[in-house]
């Protein structure tokens, strides 16, 4: 089965890029539509990425502590 690949949505008008704090879940963790993936933080705030899909995390595509631009993919779902 072909994963899903996360893609970093906008967080809001101002922001094109995040830090990464804190994954919330590692690779083969079973995840549903909604299920907090990873907490990054923006220029003011912190923010939860919430899963888009169901199935198991086969890869994390960032580092905690990375700069990752709006529309990067963040993780992969199976």
């Amino acid at each position: 089965m072909m994963g899903h690949q996360v893609i970093l949505k906008r967080m809001g008008d101002t922001v094109d890029s995040v830090v990464v704090v804190e994954w919330l879940v590692t690779v083969g963790d079973k995840v549903t539509v909604g299920d907090a993936l990873v907490r990054v933080e923006t220029d003011k705030v912190e923010v939860d990425v919430e899963s888009p899909f169901a199935g198991t995390v086969t890869a994390l595509t960032v580092a905690v502590g990375e700069e990752v631009a709006t529309g990067s993919p963040i993780c992969t779902i199976e």
